[in-house]
């Protein structure tokens, strides 16, 4: 009887204990950024297993429909109509020294300062600086002057 009963327990035990092993579906909070995990985008794919910063442990997780990205996609070479190269450098023309020279820029000058807001004029306060570690409350629960 008691074999029964533990048996019955253990197989109804099972199903609760792996309810949390179930799988996630991944949607990306804004289309076109891609979500990435181990160099995969799993934008709309199956993920299982147990992963993330919720368990104790991370196990590696099982993911249907990623697809991989290269992170350094190839870049194909600039030909132009003609099918030549580019050249490499800069084709640069050295004006001659007797030139006309362009008038030269009026005079420019800026500055900035700072300072701080003038302060308020300090009053003396209520509270004296360094006031005394016992005040003596008046005795009999209230002032002379309200009897």
């Amino acid at each position: 009887m008691r074999l029964r009963l533990a048996l019955t327990i253990l197989i109804g035990m099972t199903p609760a204990a792996l309810a949390s092993e179930g799988f996630e579906f991944v949607w990306p909070a804004r289309p076109g950024v891609p979500i990435m995990v181990y160099g995969v985008d799993i934008s709309y794919a199956v993920v299982t297993g147990t992963f993330g910063l919720g368990k104790g442990y991370q196990n590696q997780p099982t993911i249907y429909g990623g697809r991989i990205i290269d992170p350094d996609p190839e870049v194909g070479h600039y030909y132009p109509s003609l099918g030549l190269r580019p050249g490499y450098g800069r084709m640069e023309i050295e004006p001659p020294a007797n030139r006309k020279l362009p008038r030269p820029a009026e005079s420019f000058h800026q500055s900035w300062s700072s300072q701080s807001a003038p302060l308020p004029a300090q009053s003396s306060p209520d509270v004296p600086l360094y006031p005394p570690p016992v005040i003596v409350a008046p005795r009999g629960g209230v002032a002379p002057e309200f009897r």
